[in-house]
């Protein structure tokens, strides 16, 4: 049996997951801010003094001058400093990137791109940079209190305010990005990642058939752009040219797939193919798999970070054991949860599009096999990965527990050939929470 999503998918949701994939929005929007806030100061401060000359209030005039005169300085000083500042901080914060990239894996430096405190971070330096710059042209050479127009008082008043905000961010940022170089705070971002997707993400039927409940297959859409991955779909546009042509469409690669120009990525059934104009934008190749609909990429991640703790060069087999402990509690997470192929429905509930997720086998393949070939030698790795399946066993119904046993049969078997002493044997097979605790 087939199950819909939790919720009907926003239209703009694949949109949103792009630009948080990019360092580019955020930055030219706060720009575009910076500009239009100047522009308000600027002509509040003309109203200000326009004000105070139409009630011949000279003396306050000539005050604002002073002040903003006192102020130009600092303003100035701003200016010259913030874009030094910026580049300094930031090549800072790349080197330890490129540092926690090659202890951990090179995709952590997706979490970067994705981090809210770095674009916020990076778009108020920008912004206050430019606020600054704008505010010395509103300076005026004249001094006469009759014949001045303009006195940038608000204005120097923003100014200070951007640059406390940059402080401020300065230190968040600064803590943010050392937490990047942990172990810790980069596997829980990971899965957290993944669970919200996983919230998002519709249900299935485990082992269904892809065409058991369709009418017949009628046509195939081939992919015409580059070829790359399968970054995500856009359901909402999906189910809605469906509907309108009257027909199912089914996805038929998976999220994460590689795809080639040429190869076919929909079916339809039902009914006649839908325009190519309609389908245009509707599924996303990139060239690196994203958390937005990619259900196996944060066990991907995962087993990558363990398996290079488990390399010779590093040998960290704790850090493989933490790694371990967020594998578990993703599998954990979708243990009792239908898998398979989910359907997206429209607003009548009749079926329209299909697509192909990750079923219980795969994950469970995915998260263990890697590691538990190259865990042979850590007794730390083996003894933390049979706790971690005998906890899987307590929460998974019949149907699923075969995978499982079967990965604690081969590890159990692999410790037989590869450790000679029978105490370390004993010692290696033994299920431990901590890895030896």
């Amino acid at each position: 049996m087939h199950i819909s999503g939790p919720r009907r998918p926003r239209a703009l949701s694949p949109l949103r997951e792009h630009l948080r994939d990019t360092f580019w929005f955020a930055p030219s929007a706060g720009l575009v801010c910076a500009v239009l806030l100047w522009w308000g100061a600027s002509r509040l401060d003309l109203e200000i003094v326009a004000l105070l000359q139409r009630e011949k209030a000279y003396a306050a005039v000539r005050e604002l001058v002073s002040i903003a005169e006192d102020t130009r300085t600092i303003v100035t000083t701003i200016s010259s400093a913030m874009m030094t500042f910026i580049g300094v901080v930031f090549s800072i914060s790349l080197v330890a990137v490129q540092m926690a990239s090659g202890q951990l894996t090179p995709r952590v430096v997706r979490i970067f791109i994705r981090s809210r405190i770095s674009k916020i971070t990076l778009t108020v330096f920008l912004a206050t940079f430019l606020f600054s710059l704008l505010v010395l042209t509103s300076y005026e050479s004249e001094t006469d209190v009759r014949q001045v127009t303009s006195v940038p008082v608000v204005q120097n008043l923003l100014t200070m305010v951007l640059v406390g905000l940059s402080l401020v961010l300065f230190i968040a940022y600064v803590s943010a990005t050392l937490r990047l170089m942990q172990v810790g705070p980069v596997v829980d971002r990971i899965t957290r990642e993944t669970l919200r997707m996983l919230a998002r993400q519709g249900t299935g039927g485990e082992g269904a058939e892809h065409g058991a409940s369709l009418a017949p297959e009628t046509g195939r859409v081939a992919h015409t752009g580059r070829a790359g991955v399968v970054l995500d779909v856009h359901v909402a546009r999906l189910v809605r040219v469906a509907r309108r042509q009257g027909v199912v469409l089914r996805l038929i690669p998976r999220i994460g797939d590689f795809v080639l120009p040429g190869t076919p990525v929909l079916a339809v059934h039902g009914g006649t193919v839908p325009p190519r104009w309609a389908l245009r934008r509707t599924v996303s190749v990139g060239v690196e798999r994203t958390f937005h609909q990619d259900l196996g990429l944060g066990l991907r991640q995962l087993s990558d970070i363990a398996l290079r703790a488990l390399s010779p060069a590093v040998n960290d087999p704790t850090t493989a054991v933490q790694c371990l402990d967020r594998i578990v509690q993703i599998l954990a997470a979708v243990v009792g949860r239908p898998l398979g192929a989910v359907q997206h429905r429209d607003r009548r509930s009749a079926v329209r599009l299909v697509q192909n997720v990750p079923g219980w086998t795969d994950l469970v393949d995915l998260g263990l096999t890697e590691i538990r070939a190259a865990a042979v030698h850590s007794p730390q790795v083996t003894r933390r990965m049979l706790a971690g399946i005998e906890d899987l066993l307590l929460l998974a119904p019949e149907p699923r527990r075969e995978p499982l046993v079967r990965h604690r049969t081969l590890l159990l078997q692999a410790v037989e050939r590869a450790v000679p002493a029978a105490p370390d044997r004993r010692f290696a097979s033994s299920p431990d929470r901590q890895g030896i605790g």
